[in-house]
């Protein structure tokens, strides 16, 4: 806990000194990492990074606090499993080299395999994180070789000899664009990659099987984090922006099917951690919705929803885990009149249910009302379906809570059970304040995204991106 808070600290420190005006990337630190290949150990953050640093290390001290008592066999080894899978996860969000990226991107697969192998909840554990491996490693590949054509793209163009003119610096393959008839594979194989981490319809199968079989803290992460999606807008629209721009109909229809079909399933299920493993699924929908936008309102709207995951998807999961540790479950069958012995677990969930319906006033209604506009503006029919999806949210979480929280006590064991301790009220009272503020001044977020949110928008083709900036100033005031 002392080593996660001196990162909070760092990671407070480092957004303090952003400035949001500037564009590009700050506070750079290069090293040679591997000379005869051009690899470096390069890091820095911009607009789309910087907030993400602070709610992640929020994100796993609110998992350490909820692991407090329930991480009982080999504690040492899990928590070291914990820092492991934090300092990976920040590397990606400041990893300038695509090699540094992709070595931080497969890390993160050590400390998951072990931390749901032994510390799953659920009899089927081990055959959980064997599949989730071999999804993340099947994504691996094309996303690999995308990271290579763009590396060779560079050296061909100025006539260089390989290997010594290969390029793995981000900025590098910025400024030296790919030919069209190039960007279409690159684009493919990238979006690829992050697909299956996202997780996006058909590739999310691994998502609810480790929701139910791993510990609820993981789910915690793996739902809070949304790794692959902020993948596609590190990578995918800004290296190949024809591509991205000439398949615009596949991200915004893999968003729809993502909406809806998340909604439909999560509807039908009987269990808190499925519900909310589908829920993930729909609402990430929203945030591919938002990229196919290509607009200001659509990139910042993705960006707001996916810090967003991180305090309302953490968050809701990591309640969820202190039901499960009292109870011994999370089917509805076992629960029924938790108000009546945990008032406050009752109202925060139902907090963070509200913020992820949207719900003016909390952090998700900003993020939701920016796609739902962009998408309008580009893609009506998306739009429209996207709005269907959000009532469908509203009916299978109001559904399920009605179900699982209020009406009488059916088992003796919830009526006995305890509420919430003192570090787990002060962890999610934290996580509940953020979301408040950030419904309530959702400039703080996007003012910090604008400039870089401007820039990426800008590096887009002007006859294939409109850009509405009466709207984004309306939105913004």
């Amino acid at each position: 806990m002392g080593t996660a808070l001196f990162d909070l600290l760092l990671a407070l420190l480092i957004l303090f000194r952003f400035d949001p005006s500037q564009g590009g990337f700050q506070m750079v630190e290069t090293l040679d990492w591997i000379p005869t290949l051009n690899i470096h150990y390069q890091v820095g953050i911009d607009g789309f990074s910087a907030l993400f640093l602070p709610l992640t290390v929020l994100l796993f001290i609110a998992v350490l606090l909820g692991s407090w008592n329930s991480a009982r066999t080999m504690p040492r080894l899990y928590f070291s499993l914990l820092l492991l899978l934090e300092s990976t996860t920040l590397g990606i969000f400041c990893a300038l080299d695509t090699m540094l990226f992709f070595l931080f991107w497969e890390l993160t697969l050590v400390p998951l395999y072990f931390l749901i192998s032994f510390w799953g909840i659920g009899p089927n554990r081990r055959y959980a994180a064997v599949k989730y491996i071999l999804f993340m490693l099947a994504g691996g590949i094309p996303l690999l070789f995308g990271f290579i054509l763009l590396a060779f793209n560079p050296a061909e163009a100025a006539g260089g000899t390989l290997p010594a003119g290969l390029v793995f610096d981000y900025q590098t393959i910025l400024s030296n664009p790919l030919p069209v008839e190039m960007q279409t594979l690159v684009f493919i194989l990238l979006l690829l990659g992050f697909a299956f981490k996202t997780p996006i319809f058909p590739l999310h199968t691994w998502l609810p099987v480790v929701a139910m079989e791993g510990p609820a803290s993981i789910s915690a992460i793996m739902t809070g984090l949304k790794l692959g999606a902020f993948g596609m807008i590190r990578f995918v629209v800004p290296v190949a922006p024809a591509a991205a721009q000439e398949f615009h109909w596949l991200l915004a229809g893999l968003g729809v099917i993502g909406i809806l079909y998340g909604a439909i399933l999560a509807l039908a299920q009987t269990n808190l951690r499925r519900m909310l493993a589908y829920s993930s699924i729909s609402h990430v929908g929203l945030v591919l919705l938002g990229i196919a936008s290509f607009n200001i309102q659509g990139i910042q709207g993705a960006l707001f929803h996916l810090l967003n995951f991180t305090l309302i998807a953490g968050g809701i999961f990591i309640i969820t885990g202190f039901l499960h540790q009292r109870i011994g479950s999370t089917d509805i069958i076992s629960l029924g009149g938790v108000v009546q012995s945990m008032p406050l677990l009752t109202a925060f969930f139902f907090l963070f249910g509200l913020a992820s319906m949207g719900v003016p006033g909390t952090s998700g209604f900003p993020a939701e009302f920016l796609v739902q506009i962009s998408a309008l503006t580009t893609h009506t029919g998306a739009g429209l379906a996207a709005l269907f999806g959000v009532v469908l949210g509203a009916g299978y979480f109001l559904s399920i809570y009605r179900r699982a929280f209020l009406g009488p006590v059916r088992s003796p064991v919830v009526s006995d059970a305890l509420d919430l301790r003192r570090r787990e009220l002060l962890v999610v009272s934290v996580m509940a304040a953020l979301i408040l503020f950030g419904g309530l001044f959702p400039d703080a977020v996007l003012n910090i995204i604008r400039t870089t949110s401007e820039q990426w928008v800008s590096n887009l083709s002007n006859e294939a991106v409109q850009i509405h900036p009466v709207i984004g100033l309306a939105i913004q005031d």
